[in-house]
């Protein structure tokens, strides 16, 4: 009998990515969104597409949600996508709850956290760079001594970084809790994605942006000279005994040493050069003892955006800058279009249309409008104070009993 997989996030190119994957495999697939309409509803990928409340609004309606459909639907395993992944895992703590595809919330939460991520690294004496606390005596230290970043702990989609050159003054607005200042180092930028098992790393995939929307790339390629990179995701895996999807972004020094900078304990655009078979089998096999192999392409573009980015900047003159980004997509191969599979790009634009109208009409970036109702805040309400110790971030509470979403089933 084919295994029944809910993904808990439709609206994002990585989400289809896995859908199609699982599905070839066999795999059942249902998802779980809280848009009505998202980039994957019509994909044949997709058995079932389910509204669900949005976690960053009501958590435990969320979860609540989530066990619901995982106990009407049958389903056997639960897989997490983008920033919903920290509310998602606590479904762990529902009572008959399937498998979830990755690690607790506690982990999930320390990892997340900018600040006791570089923790987490120096504690398994794996280089990271200095970060501090931006209310503390040793942030004002590192910053007058330093280039450095500002930046949010518990930011994502790159909204709040500032960069600073070594003297500038922490403000009163620096300084406010929530904020670290970490050594800026300087070199080239990378990103990862890894899939692990209790702590053996199956598949890396490391690449770098090339088109970017805000701060989110839409086109990207895969880095092959960057094993310090891999290496030190390999040893930082196998310290925290860590499975699922994982991220990192890195810089690489002038010396070829990798320095993380923050983690993202989640799905990342890596997976798109993953071989669909081995990224099933990753992800369905509890046993799976081999290795995640790469696809051939070196390059890939979500289409749609790529191609709006230079027109920007064909309207505003920037005419080199739209030949470099014309160039990346000549090179690049499309994440949405298959032709066994051809409606989640023909329908792209109406069925990402909630999240286009807030960059639109609100000024978003693309990563800012398609996360602000599933991120992960810290707690339970968004204006509750972030505690000062990141092992403070423990599990919320129980959610109460189930919400029933019968109602919004919104079909294959």
């Amino acid at each position: 009998m084919a295994k029944k997989v809910l993904l808990t996030l439709g609206r994002l190119p990585k989400g289809l990515e896995v859908a199609r994957a699982l599905r070839r495999a066999g795999a059942d697939v249902i998802v779980a969104d809280p848009l009505a309409n998202h980039l994957s509803r019509p994909s044949r990928a997709v058995s079932k597409s389910l509204r669900v409340p949005a976690p960053a609004r009501d958590p435990d309606g969320y979860v609540a949600a989530l066990a619901d459909i995982a106990e009407r639907e049958s389903v056997d395993l639960v897989a997490p996508v983008s920033e919903e992944t920290l509310h998602a895992a606590r479904i762990i703590d529902r009572p008959g709850a399937p498998p979830f595809f990755g690690a607790p919330f506690d982990r999930l939460a320390r990892l997340h956290d900018k600040k006791s991520f570089i923790e987490a690294a120096t504690r398994a004496g794996l280089r990271a760079p200095e970060t501090f606390s931006a209310e503390t005596a040793e942030a004002a230290a590192l910053a007058a001594a330093n280039d450095h970043v500002v930046k949010p702990r518990l930011g994502c989609s790159g909204a709040g970084v500032s960069l600073r050159k070594k003297g500038a003054r922490l403000g009163d607005e620096d300084r406010r809790s929530g904020k670290i200042v970490q050594r800026r180092i300087e070199g080239r930028e990378v990103s990862s994605l890894s899939v692990a098992r209790e702590g053996r790393t199956i598949g890396t995939i490391i690449y770098r942006g090339l088109i970017f929307a805000g701060t989110v790339a839409c086109c990207f390629e895969r880095v092959d000279d960057a094993s310090p990179a891999e290496s030190w995701i390999a040893d930082f895996i196998a310290a925290e005994s860590y499975t699922g999807f994982i991220g990192f972004d890195f810089i690489l020094d002038k010396d070829g040493k990798a320095w993380p900078i923050e983690c993202n304990p989640r799905l990342t655009s890596g997976v798109h050069f993953m071989n669909s078979d081995d990224l099933a089998a990753s992800v369905l096999d509890p046993h799976f003892s081999g290795a995640i192999r790469r696809k051939p392409q070196r390059a890939f573009q979500e289409g749609h955006t790529s191609l709006l980015m230079a027109y920007a900047d064909l309207f505003r003159a920037r005419f080199g800058g739209f030949a470099q980004k014309i160039g990346a997509m000549a090179r690049s191969e499309d994440v949405l279009f298959e032709a066994r599979d051809p409606l989640p790009f023909l329908l792209m634009t109406p069925t990402s249309w909630s999240i286009l109208k807030r960059v639109m009409l609100k000024g978003e970036s693309f990563g800012e409008a398609s996360t602000h109702d599933i991120e992960w805040r810290g707690a339970l309400t968004s204006d509750a104070a972030l505690p000062a110790d990141a092992s403070a971030l423990g599990p919320p509470s129980r959610p109460p009993a189930f919400t029933d979403v019968r109602d919004a089933a919104l079909g294959p």
